[in-house]
């Protein structure tokens, strides 16, 4: 009688305590080799493709598609092929697996290990040839782990791309079989299906685009008309009676769905930030009237906060409220908030304080093409030393940036408007960056905050 044995989830990141299922690339009764791709998950830093601990016949998976699966739950079982090859007992697999299991009993969950699933380099994604503008950016952080897993192209159904293109593909409902792949070797890029959901070709359960019949093929038989249903909008119901409408596009659902991904661990963050947290929020305006052509918004920002920061260590700082212990930094690493579909990202612009208008510029691009891509390694989504939220790309004047332990202080910049200033014989039109600085009182003074804004200020008033 062959052996059997659970594979339960390991811990994809430090210390995430679920992850949702994308895809499975086997079903139960296949047989499968070990190290071979098993099944795709998303957490809330990446989609991460696990393989199998194990070499055998595939006797149960453990949920479908969409599923979230707590840490250290059974997550497949497996009845062992001793004629195949098998992992060394006690070899360090980077998974947690549960002991073999009598048929008639369920096998134990034992507690995972704490190491990821075989971390390697994240290729990382090139940086934009040309500046364009910020897009993306709201107020929080999002924690993550020093795993970084890498991507890579998996054929499955015929059609090979990466688990993060695949989930996104499953999100959009487009039909990846149908969609157009410019990838290297024939892979379906993330950039192809965004294209497909945006010109509908590829929608999961549409009819197949019509093949012309060859000329000697016989005339189709003539088919019974069916009764035509009309999918026009109309005020009136069935009765003829005044009827609730909604927007084009708009989806009612009526039932909760739960939060998965970066959503649910944004939303944990969130609520053990306030929970935490004293926040105490200065508000001002920057004068850029003097600004030459060219400033880069965002690299003038990055800039003024690492001159402040430097002026005002307090606020470049971790804070330990359990051990109240204070961590200043002589580095500045900034957490870029991006805002995404799937939630919010805060990748780490490392070593700020040596960086110039083109470096800046450069990182962040960056940044965000690697997390609109979901290959950023964890490592870049923690460790940052302060962060920026520039919520005024889309609208907004002033806000309370939510401030995300360890870190002391967040900035946030609004909407750059004119307003008229004061001068010598009169008033002038002067455009000005709204400025809200978010600070736990608990490790800094609020003479600290204001002599760090106003040192933001001063910087931003500068020509160039």
């Amino acid at each position: 009688m062959s052996q059997t044995k659970n594979f339960n989830l390991p811990d994809l990141g430090e210390g995430l305590p679920d992850a949702t299922i994308v895809e499975w690339f086997v079903k139960e009764g296949d047989v499968v080799m070990l190290d071979a791709p098993l099944v795709s998950m998303e957490t809330a830093k990446a989609v991460v493709e696990v393989p199998s601990p194990f070499s055998g016949t595939v006797l149960k998976l453990s949920g479908a598609a969409g599923d979230i699966i707590p840490t250290g739950a059974v997550l497949a079982s497996f009845a062992l092929d001793p004629n195949l090859p098998q992992r060394a007992d006690g070899q360090d697999t980077g998974h947690s697996h549960g002991h073999a299991a009598p048929a008639a009993a369920a096998a134990p969950t034992p507690p995972p290990l704490p190491t990821a699933a075989a971390p390697v380099a994240a290729e990382e994604a090139k940086p934009a040839a040309a500046e364009r503008d910020d897009a993306g950016t709201v107020v929080g952080a999002m924690q993550s782990s020093n795993a970084v897993h890498a991507e890579q192209a998996l054929a499955v159904g015929g059609v090979k791309a990466v688990p993060a293109v695949r989930a996104t593909a499953r999100k959009l409902g487009v039909d990846l079989s149908r969609v157009r792949a410019t990838g290297a070797d024939g892979a379906v890029t993330m950039a192809d299906v965004k294209q497909a959901a945006a010109d509908g070709s590829a929608k999961i359960g549409a009819a197949p685009a019509a093949v012309a019949a060859p000329a000697a093929a016989a005339p189709a038989p003539a088919q019974v008309a069916a009764p035509v249903q009309s999918d026009a909008r109309t005020p009136l119901s069935a009765a003829g009676k005044p009827m609730r409408t909604q927007p084009p596009g708009v989806v009612a659902k009526g039932q909760p769905e739960p939060l998965k991904g970066v959503r649910r661990n944004m939303a944990r963050v969130m609520a053990d930030a306030h929970s935490k947290v004293v926040p105490t929020t200065l508000n001002d305006d920057a004068d850029i009237h003097a600004w030459l052509p060219g400033n880069d918004v965002t690299a003038r920002l990055v800039r003024s906060i690492v001159v402040a920061a430097q002026k005002v260590p307090a606020m470049n700082a971790w804070f330990d409220g359990e051990a109240l212990t204070r961590t200043l930094h002589a580095q500045v690493d900034i957490g870029i908030a991006v805002d995404t579909d799937d939630g919010l990202f805060v990748p780490a612009l490392r070593n700020a304080d040596m960086l110039d208008a083109r470096g800046i510029r450069e990182g962040v691009n960056r940044l965000r093409e690697q997390v609109e891509a979901r290959s950023i390694a964890a490592s870049e989504l923690s460790g940052y030393t302060i962060s920026l939220s520039n919520f005024g790309m889309f609208a907004g004047r002033y806000a309370t940036p939510v401030v995300v332990p360890p870190c002391v202080a967040i900035v946030g910049a609004g909407r750059a408007r004119h307003q008229m200033t004061p001068v010598m014989g009169g008033v002038e039109a002067h455009k000005v960056i709204p400025l809200s600085v978010t600070f736990d009182h608990r490790a800094a003074t609020g003479g600290e905050a204001a002599r760090f804004l106003r040192a933001m200020m001063d910087d931003l008033a500068l020509a160039s």
